[in-house]
């Protein structure tokens, strides 16, 4: 057996891990990208939930909240009702919720309506529920006045939870 032989039957070997470490990043890349896709092909197809008027809005949220394990949800009327819609409690934790179902990312304001009802409903936490995300100046205030951003994201996790 020459050693010109000996390295080729070596380097088929070494090969052999190469390959397979290839075949694996390839399907990890392609399983990687088809969930990029279908995330994508997701966010552009509206969801029942945005299309829904905003005091329908505020009972979906106020039902999946409840489904969730928040207790004693009570949706706020309509008009008057400091910047809360949602008002809840969950673990001894008290909470008042105000909701967004917005076409654009929410802004300071509906911070600064969670932070004034937080305070006239005596609760222990303030958040903003929307289906859409938030502006960097509504997070940068969320933050300054202690108030908890539940985004698009959360309110498919929460959905996520409670499906079959």
């Amino acid at each position: 057996m020459s050693s010109a032989g000996g390295s080729r039957e070596e380097a088929g070997y070494m090969d052999t891990p190469i390959i397979i470490i290839i075949a694996v990043t390839a399907a990890a890349m392609a399983v990687s990208m088809a969930l990029y896709l279908r995330q994508r092909v997701r966010r552009r197809r509206p969801e029942e939930f945005d299309l829904m008027e905003g005091h329908e809005f505020e009972y979906f949220c106020a039902e999946l909240l409840k489904k969730a394990g928040f207790q004693d949800v009570e949706v706020t009327r309509g008009s008057g009702d400091y910047g809360v819609d949602i008002l809840a409690e969950k673990d001894g934790v008290t909470y008042a919720i105000q909701c967004k179902c917005y076409t654009a990312p929410v802004g300071v304001k509906a911070v600064q309506e969670a932070y004034a009802g937080r305070d006239y409903y005596d609760r222990m936490v303030g958040a903003v529920l929307t289906n859409q995300y938030f502006t960097q100046p509504a997070v940068e205030a969320a933050k300054r006045l202690k108030i908890l951003l539940w985004d698009r994201g959360y309110l498919e996790s929460l959905m996520e939870e409670q499906s079959p």
